[in-house]
C-alpha cells in the first residue's frame, strides 16, 4: 500500500485529461476505455484549475471536479456556488484520506473566490456530511398508471386556449434557456444551466458514439408565451397485441401550473402509452392532483437530492427571502454554528424586517437561541427542513425554550425547494 504522503494531489491539465477520465470511469464502474469522442466532449467543458486528480506515481487514482454555478434562493435572487461533481476514488486506494484532501483544497479555493455555498448531488448518503454538507432539497419520482388515472381518453389539447407542439433539438436550445431562467428566478433550489448543458442534453455534444434523440414538446399559452418544455423517450412493448409502452421523462420544466397540467395530460394521452415515469420532481409536486385519481401516480423513489455546504453564513442568510406573514412577531434568532473545518463557524444574529429582508450579523456576543452544525444549517437554509424535527432527532440543540419553533417560522417556506437537475 502506497503511503498517504506519496499520493500527490495535482491540478489536472488538458494533457492529463485522458488519464483522469480513465480514473473517473474506473471509479464509477464503467469501462475504463476512453474514446476520442468522450475525450473531445470532456475537453470542451474543461475549466483550467477546477479539476483535481490524486496520483500514485503517474497513475490517476481519484478524481474531483468543480465548476461555477448560480443557486436560486427564490424571489429572483441567486448566490454563487461551487458545484462539485465527478468525485471518485479507485477501489485500490480507499480509506487513505484522498477525498478529504481534495475536498479541503477545493472548499478553501471556493471560500477564497467568494462562493457563498458549495453544492453536489450525493451518490451515497453517508459521505458528505463529514465535510459540512447537508441535504437541502429532496426529490420524488412517480410512475403513472395511465388507464387508472381517470383522464378523458378523448383529450386532444389544453382546454385553456394554449397549445402543445412537438419541436426538435434546435428549437429546445433556442427556447429552453429563457424558460429555465424564468423558472429558476422563482424556484428555490434550482441551479443554473449554461449553454453547454443545453448542448449536452440535446445531443449537440455527445460522450458516446450513439445518441438516441428523445421527443421534445413545448407548451405555449393562449397568448403564445412559452411556459413549458418536456423531453421524453418511449419504449416499444406489446403483450398479446396490446400496447404496454412507457413514456420516460428526462426532464420537464414549466413556469405555470397550467403548463405543468397540460404537459402531463399530453404525456398521458399519447396512444399506446400505459405508464409514464416522471423523472425527479419536487416532493410536493402538483402532479398527482392533476389526475382525477391521484392514486394512479405511485411514488417509485423518494430521496435526498441537492446537498449544500454553506461557506458564508452572513451572505447565505441575507440572500434568501422571508415570509413576514408567517414570521409574525418572531423576527430575530441567534444561531451558534459549529463548523469543524473552520469555514463558517461562529455566532450569528438573524433579523428579518417588516419587508421580509434578512440582516445577519457575525460575531455577536449575546446568548445563542439554538446551536447546530453547519450541515444542519444547510438543510434548513432553503426552507425544506424543520428545526423542530431536527431538535427531536438531537441534531439541533435549543438553548432557549421554543427557539426551534422560531427558527421554523423564520426559515421554512410554503412550497418545498426543488432542484430539477443532476450534475
Amino acid at each position: 500500500m502506497t503511503p498517504r504522503a506519496d499520493i500527490a494531489i495535482r491540478t489536472v491539465t488538458e494533457d492529463g485529461l485522458r488519464e483522469w477520465t480513465r480514473a473517473l470511469s474506473t471509479g464509477f464502474l464503467r469501462s475504463p476505455e476512453v474514446t476520442d469522442v468522450e475525450l473531445e466532449a470532456r475537453r470542451g467543458g474543461f475549466l483550467p484549475g477546477r479539476s483535481l486528480g490524486a496520483y500514485d506515481g503517474e497513475r490517476c487514482v481519484a478524481t474531483f471536479r468543480s465548476f461555477p454555478q448560480e443557486l436560486s434562493v427564490g424571489a429572483g435572487t441567486t448566490v454563487p456556488a461551487d458545484a462539485i461533481s465527478n468525485v471518485t476514488v479507485s477501489p485500490t486506494h480507499r480509506r487513505r484520506g484522498i477525498l478529504t484532501r481534495m475536498m479541503t483544497q477545493d472548499l478553501a479555493a471556493a471560500k477564497e473566490r467568494g462562493d457563498v455555498v458549495a453544492t453536489l448531488i450525493a451518490a451515497e448518503y453517508r459521505i458528505y456530511g463529514r465535510y459540512g454538507f447537508g441535504p437541502a432539497t429532496w426529490a420524488s419520482e412517480w410512475t403513472i398508471d395511465v388507464p387508472r388515472a381517470g383522464l378523458d381518453p378523448r383529450w386532444a389539447g389544453p382546454a385553456d386556449g394554449g397549445r402543445i407542439d412537438l419541436v426538435d433539438a434546435a428549437d429546445v436550445r433556442k427556447l429552453g434557456p429563457d424558460l429555465h431562467a424564468r423558472l429558476a428566478r422563482r424556484q428555490p433550489g434550482a441551479v443554473s444551466r449554461d449553454e453547454r448543458w443545453w448542448q449536452v442534453n440535446t445531443g449537440l455534444v455527445r460522450f458516446g458514439e450513439s445518441w438516441d434523440e428523445p421527443f421534445y414538446a413545448v407548451y405555449r399559452s393562449a397568448e403564445g408565451e412559452v411556459e413549458g418544455l418536456v423531453s421524453y423517450e418511449a419504449d416499444d412493448k406489446w403483450d398479446a397485441k396490446q400496447p404496454q409502452d412507457t413514456a420516460d421523462v428526462n426532464w420537464l420544466i414549466a413556469t405555470t401550473p397550467a403548463a405543468e397540467r397540460a404537459l402531463w395530460e399530453y404525456l398521458c394521452s399519447i396512444d399506446w402509452i400505459t405508464k409514464v415515469k416522471t423523472g425527479w420532481r419536487a416532493p410536493d409536486d402538483l402532479l398527482p392532483f392533476f389526475l382525477p385519481d391521484p392514486r394512479a401516480a405511485r411514488i417509485a423513489t423518494h430521496a435526498d437530492w441537492l446537498w449544500v455546504r454553506i461557506l458564508d453564513v452572513v451572505r447565505a442568510l441575507e440572500a434568501r427571502p422571508y415570509d413576514v406573514t408567517a414570521v409574525g412577531g418572531c423576527r430575530g434568532l441567534v444561531l451558534e454554528v459549529v463548523d469543524e473545518a473552520g469555514f463558517a463557524g461562529g455566532r450569528y444574529r438573524l433579523e428579518v424586517s417588516e419587508e421580509g429582508v434578512g440582516s445577519c450579523t457575525a460575531g455577536v456576543r449575546e446568548a445563542a437561541d439554538i446551536t447546530l452544525d453547519v450541515r444542519e444549517l444547510a438543510a434548513l437554509w432553503l426552507g425544506d427542513e424543520s428545526a423542530v424535527r431536527l431538535a427531536a432527532l438531537g441534531k439541533v440543540r435549543e438553548e432557549r425554550a421554543g427557539a426551534a419553533r422560531t427558527a421554523d417560522a423564520l426559515l421554512r417556506t410554503s412550497r418545498r425547494p426543488w432542484c430539477p437537475d443532476i450534475f
